[in-house]
């Protein structure tokens, strides 16, 4: 079981609930400083801290599983460095990437019918995407493909994964390994969701089929003006001819 599990952190952890609740994200886990939130496809997990915290605005890549002995069994198997890790908050995995990054794998925990799917209250449409900036994204996906993720679409700008129990990673050409922005992918038209961020109160806007959504996060100085909602391929009109 792999799914894709950002963990974002903010200041603004009110104006996150709401923002997340009107994509159609559930709040699955409520405990003072940390939420989590289920998509459709994927999880996201939102910590607290204090405005002007170096982590105030960013998003950590991450990865949720259902074994993590297991995980860490088949990674290392398969050519990738992972590292069982005792933390405070219990067990996770560290994967060391090729390209000197860095990310854990946490211990997933099952629905209430015992399977390892999200909350069926959240759209089944909505994606979480984990974004990898890396100067080498050969690397980075060959990572990817040794931690179980399902190759969708590679070039030499970026390589993009599906995981087998949701969520969509990604690795990016950049500079440097580092983590990239919070960004969803959605399996259907644009304009319904625009208008349920309409509705909550939430500035939004579509252009070239992308949805633009007001970063709460922006207004400190510490995030990107707009989280990026793109539409899944399957949804995406096909280049025409002359294209």
């Amino acid at each position: 079981m792999l799914r894709a599990r950002p963990t974002h952190y903010t200041s603004r952890p009110d104006q996150w609930s709401t923002l997340l609740q009107a994509l159609g994200m559930v709040k699955t886990v409520d405990d003072d400083a940390w939420c989590e939130f289920d998509a459709g496809s994927g999880r996201l997990a939102v910590g607290f801290v204090e405005q002007g915290h170096p982590l105030d605005g960013s998003t950590i890549f991450g990865v949720e599983v259902g074994n993590l002995a297991e995980f860490a069994r088949r990674t290392e198997e398969d050519g990738t460095q992972a590292d069982w890790n005792e933390t405070q908050d219990g067990p996770t995995v560290r994967i060391s990437a090729e390209d000197g990054f860095e990310f854990f794998a946490f211990p997933a925990t099952r629905a209430a019918d015992g399977t390892w799917a999200t909350s069926t209250e959240a759209d089944p449409a909505l994606a979480v995407v984990g974004n990898w900036i890396s100067p080498f994204v050969g690397l980075a996906a060959n990572d990817l493909r040794n931690i179980g993720a399902r190759p969708r679409t590679e070039d030499d700008e970026s390589a993009t994964f599906t995981t087998k129990n949701g969520g969509i990673l990604r690795a990016i050409h950049g500079a440097d390994s580092a983590n990239g922005d919070l960004s969803f992918e959605y399996d259907g038209g644009l304009e319904p969701l625009l208008h349920r961020l309409t509705e909550a109160k939430i500035e939004a806007r579509i252009s070239e089929d992308v949805l633009y959504v007001a970063n709460p996060d922006a207004a400190g100085g510490a995030a990107p003006a707009s989280i990026v909602i793109e539409q899944s391929p399957s949804q995406q009109a096909p280049a025409s001819p002359s294209s």
